[in-house]
Order: structure tokens, then C-alpha cells, then sequence
């Protein structure tokens, strides 16, 4: 596939040092919860079934994974409806993944992209893998994918050796916790100014916000979101929907 234009695509050193963003703190920063509008499962099962435009391949997908003793692992519907339109309202054409699963979320960022685009997903196991590989092909969109079983910290590493720093438009993490911040860090590497990363689980399941909880993954998750919300390389965004998926812009590069 053609490189995206040269403007569109930076060094990896072009990128502003990260920064802590000034913040309203204290009373100011409260929050009104009573104004939050609870989702319980009336309301849930109101939003699956008048506003998701799920195809029937993805749904039968989804019921076999919740099969699986891990069925957890895999997003909502819901979920995968934003990420779709988020890599159409991008007009994205190269995207990586970071953890893939059965390939649910994979077979909805490819299903977004664009005949020829193209989607690296990275993952550790050929049996969750080989459910996605049936469904990519069921779905006709196997050509777009590009799965790789290699720890994904290798691969990301060896496409910025290949010289695809800033050559993608769309990234998606959701893999192993602890290694959240160097998937970030790659991935504002390989992303252009003006995509979009998301990342999952950023919420984990509420542990985030109980000082109670300090093992490995919720302290890696928790460090994170600090960290994103004062990096200035980044617009940002904590989304609750699902586990809670953060968004995080690249900045355009700064005038020379």
C-alpha cells in the first residue's frame, strides 16, 4: 500500500516532549454524580436494541467467545459500533491492534476500513486466534488483516525499525496491563499527527478508582490515565462505555 503523504507523517523525534497539562483541581474539579444518568439493564438492553447496527456475522462471533472460559477479554457491541466510526470518521487506512482475542473488535476496524486498507493485529495465541481467522474469512476481509503471533512489543518495535513511524491512522489497545505505557509510547510513535489511539479496560472494572486496589494492572492502568491526561503530545479522552476506553489524539507537529 502507498505511504500516507509527507505531510502527514513525522519522525519519531519530531514530537513535542510530553508535559503536565495545567488543571482546575479542588472544588472546582467536583463533580455533580447526581446529573449522571445510572445505565442499568432496562436502559442497557434499551441501547443494544434500538441503536447497535451489529451484523449477524459479528453477533455470532460474540456468542461463541462468551462461550470461552475468558469471555471477559472481548468488547461490547456497542463498543465495537464506536470504534468502527471512529476509524471511518478519520478516514483511517492502516490501523494496529494490540491484542486480538476471537477477533471481534478486529473484524469491526476492518469491516470500517477501506477495500485496500490494511490492519496488523498482534496477539500470543494461535487458538483464540484461529476462531478470529474463521470469522475474518467468513466476513471476506481476511486479506485486509495481518496477523502476527509474536509478543507485540517485538512487532511494534520492528515496524518502527522498518521506517512506518507515523504511517498509521488508527491503533487499539487491549492486551497485557502492565505493558500499557510502552504499547502507548510505540504506538505515538507509528500513529500520525491527527489519528487516534484507544485504549481499553481503562476504567478495570472500577478497580481504578479504589486506593484499596494496587496490584500490577490496575497500578499500570492507573498511572496511564495520569499520565495521558498530562501529556500535552495528546488531545484526550476517558470515554465510560464498556470497561471504559480512552482516546488519546496525536498533536500535529509544531511549526518550524
Amino acid at each position: 500500500m502507498a505511504k500516507l503523504p509527507a505531510r502527514a507523517r513525522r519522525s519519531a523525534s519530531s514530537r513535542r516532549p510530553a508535559a503536565a497539562v495545567p488543571r482546575v483541581t479542588g472544588k472546582a474539579a467536583s463533580v455533580d454524580t447526581g446529573r449522571l444518568l445510572p445505565l442499568d439493564d432496562r436502559l442497557y438492553a434499551y441501547l443494544l436494541d434500538e441503536t447497535v447496527r451489529e451484523p449477524e456475522l459479528m453477533a455470532r462471533l460474540r456468542a461463541e467467545t462468551r462461550r470461552l472460559p475468558n469471555a471477559s477479554m472481548q468488547i461490547g457491541p456497542e463498543q465495537a459500533q464506536l470504534m468502527g466510526l471512529l476509524v471511518r470518521l478519520i478516514d483511517a487506512r492502516r490501523a494496529l491492534e494490540i491484542g486480538t482475542f476471537t477477533g471481534y473488535s478486529a473484524l469491526a476496524v476492518a469491516l470500517a476500513l477501506p477495500a485496500d486498507g490494511r490492519l496488523i493485529c498482534c496477539d500470543m495465541s494461535e487458538e483464540w486466534t484461529e476462531i478470529a481467522r474463521r470469522y475474518w474469512r467468513e466476513a471476506g476481509i481476511a486479506e485486509r488483516i495481518d496477523l502476527r503471533l509474536a509478543p507485540a512489543a517485538d512487532t511494534l518495535a520492528e515496524l518502527i525499525a522498518a521506517g512506518e513511524t507515523g504511517d498509521f491512522d488508527f491503533a487499539f489497545i487491549d492486551a497485557d496491563k502492565e505493558n500499557y505505557d510502552l504499547y502507548y509510547e510505540q504506538c505515538l510513535t507509528l500513529v500520525r499527527p491527527g489519528g487516534l489511539i484507544a485504549i481499553d479496560n481503562a476504567l478495570w472494572h472500577g478497580a481504578v478508582a479504589d486506593p484499596a486496589c494496587n496490584d500490577v494492572d490496575t497500578a499500570a492502568i492507573r498511572a496511564l490515565n495520569r499520565k495521558i491526561r498530562d501529556d500535552t503530545r495528546v488531545d484526550m479522552v476517558l470515554l465510560a462505555i464498556g470497561d471504559g476506553l480512552l482516546l488519546a489524539r496525536p498533536s500535529q507537529l509544531e511549526a518550524t
